[in-house]
């Protein structure tokens, strides 16, 4: 079958993330034919762009505005009114439930007019009626009266946030949404648009997979404004300048999945219309996706908080190739306490630092090794500080960022997680899949992840976290007991095998419950209903790799057929049976000869 993998990413590093994690899921499915659609950032002048892969269709979702005529007066008062309709579900508590009616009808207008949907709202009467809605009797204004410079910077915001509705995507010519058989959005956000604008269209029906939500990111990823005259002036200069500049760097969300990047902070009443955009978009994404596929039981409660139904939600831990690495070697000769991530406040290193400094004075001989950069400025030298006033300065390492993490675990006795929030599992599996004991605070996925492979203590709570550490610091047999169990259930649970039989199997499915619509919109050929597995095998035959279906005279789409065996042996049923006028529908009464089993 055809997938369509939608997804976000940075166009210099395609195969990082989520682009890697797609390419490792094509890799173990050979026997379907993948087709990546990727919304990806602006090229970065200094760097080399990769060659184009094929089956890989490229949206610039942030940034400048892409080229694009103007709509006339009809179509220009038909996205007016749709746009209306999609910000009074934004800033009216009423008026929630329009949000997907206003979303539909802007990609309809924008695929009957392709070219005009971004230069409209770029413009001044979308500014127009982005203020009057805005500032409607009963609008959600608790973060404050919107200003004239609020309007100007969340109407760019929201113009590139809607960008995939335009994206020349949909359709069932060749590298259309139209002409696949179900969509696979990895990430969520704004690469759920164009799935959502096929199932609408077309009918087509898609999967959700998320690790690590993206509106949990973005409702952390907003920094804090400037307060003050400084402030608002800043934020007025800023303001001027973004009109302009034709170059605007707003980024709601990092490309990738990561934690949001700014160029510069948003008063609140913007960061309050675009969390409650993404919230809308999430809780319409999980209403109409067929299956939801979280990364962990910690984001499917997320996503039930959500409205996500749990009779269409499904655990699917991320794979990792790391499984396949070699455990660590023999432990340093000193007991070494080994920590890694980014230094910022909500690793709460501070923690790791106090219950060292316990440690240490039990152990003399011990030492921490932190591996990170600084995420949150003068952290590090705030870290310093609190390790001198503890006297253990002349035992704690600041190691920067290691050259890998397999290096890192190799040089400790012990892996120690202190964050206050775990939402990935990828360091904690990473950690267990080196062998070495693991030490980690009980939030987020970390019971989940580790089981009773590790130990577990409390957030903020030095006592019990130098506890544990001194439990396996000086127990070695139990140190090499947890150390083999942990990589045993990291290599079982996060193996890419598993991963891909999941899929495997939900594709399956999916084609057996969603019927196929030759037309789009829902319904069969002639009007009659659509019926599952309405299209025989052979269609599914692809006629060489850049294989298309050809058009009948009635307009339905025609089986592909691969050329040799599967069409001689159509043909060659019609002849030997006179009653089968049809050479794509198999005859049950016939069994299936060894041939075309393999041609299938």
């Amino acid at each position: 079958m055809r997938v369509a993998l939608l997804t976000e990413g940075a166009r210099p590093h395609p195969d990082r993330g989520a682009g890697a994690w797609c390419e490792r899921l094509a890799e173990g499915l050979p026997e379907h034919e993948f087709e990546r659609y990727l919304l990806t950032g602006p090229d970065d002048p200094g760097a080399r762009r990769p060659p184009a892969r094929p089956g890989t269709h490229h949206l610039v979702l942030w940034g400048r505005r892409p080229r694009g005529r103007a709509p006339g007066a009809l179509r220009r008062r038909q996205y007016a009114r749709a746009y209306e309709d999609l910000v009074r579900a934004l800033v009216l508590p009423g008026e929630r439930a329009g949000f997907g009616a206003g979303l539909y009808r802007l990609a309809a207008s924008a695929r009957e007019d392709e070219g005009t949907l971004p230069a409209f709202l770029a413009s001044a009467h979308a500014r127009q009626v982005l203020e009057r809605t805005w500032r409607l009797p009963g609008a959600d204004t608790s973060a404050g009266q919107p200003l004239v410079r609020d309007v100007l910077v969340a109407a760019d915001l929201l113009e590139q946030c809607l960008r995939p509705l335009s994206a020349p995507w949909y359709g069932t010519g060749p590298g259309g949404l139209g002409a696949v058989d179900l969509c696979h959005v990895v990430g969520g956000g704004p690469a759920a648009l164009p799935a959502l604008v096929a199932r609408q269209l077309h009918g087509v029906p898609f999967v959700v997979t998320e690790h690590g939500l993206h509106l949990r990111e973005q409702y952390l990823g907003y920094p804090p404004r400037a307060e003050g005259r400084a402030g608002a002036e800043s934020e007025e200069r800023q303001a001027r300048d973004e009109r302009r500049s034709d170059d605007r760097r707003h980024r709601v969300r990092a490309p990738g999945g990561e934690r949001a990047s700014h160029a510069a902070p948003y008063r609140w009443p913007v960061r309050a219309l675009l969390l409650s955009f993404f919230r809308a978009l999430t809780e319409e994404t999980y209403r109409q996706a067929a299956i939801l596929t979280p990364g962990s039981a910690h984001d499917q409660q997320w996503q039930r908080r959500c409205g996500a139904d749990p009779a269409r939600t499904r655990v699917v831990h991320e794979g990792t190739p790391a499984v396949d690495r070699p455990a660590a070697g023999p432990e340093p000769e000193r007991p070494t306490l080994v920590w890694a991530g980014p230094l910022e406040p909500g690793r709460d290193t501070e923690l790791v630092l106090h219950a060292f400094a316990r440690v240490r004075a039990e152990l003399p001989a011990a030492r921490l090794v932190l591996h990170g950069e600084e995420a949150a400025p003068g952290y590090r030298a705030h870290c310093a500080a609190v390790a001198e006033r503890l006297g253990v300065t002349a035992a704690v390492e600041f190691a920067g960022r290691p050259g890998s993490l397999a290096e890192a675990w190799q040089g400790g006795t012990v892996a120690v997680f202190s964050a206050l929030s775990q939402r990935s599992p990828r360091l904690l599996v990473d950690a267990m899949l080196s062998g070495r004991a693991v030490v980690s605070t009980d939030v987020g996925v970390a019971r989940e992840v580790v089981g009773p492979t590790g130990l577990l203590v409390p957030a903020r709570d030095p006592r019990a976290l130098a506890g544990a550490c001194l439990a396996l610091l000086r127990d070695e047999e139990r140190r090499s007991r947890l150390g083999l169990a942990g990589r045993l259930r990291a290599q079982e649970r996060f193996a890419v095998e598993p991963v891909t039989g999941a899929f495997r199997e939900i594709y399956l499915e999916l084609v057996s419950q969603y019927p196929a619509f030759p037309e789009g919109g829902g319904a069969g050929h002639g009007g009659r209903a659509p019926r599952p597995f309405a299209r025989p095998a052979e269609y599914w035959l692809n006629d060489g790799p850049a294989g298309g279906r050809d058009e009948e005279a009635d307009g339905a789409p025609a089986p592909r057929r691969r050329a040799g065996q599967a069409g001689q042996l159509a043909a060659l049923a019609v002849r030997t049976d006179p009653t089968r006028t049809d050479p794509t529908r198999p005859d049950p009464a016939r069994p299936v000869g060894p041939a075309l089993a393999e041609a299938v």
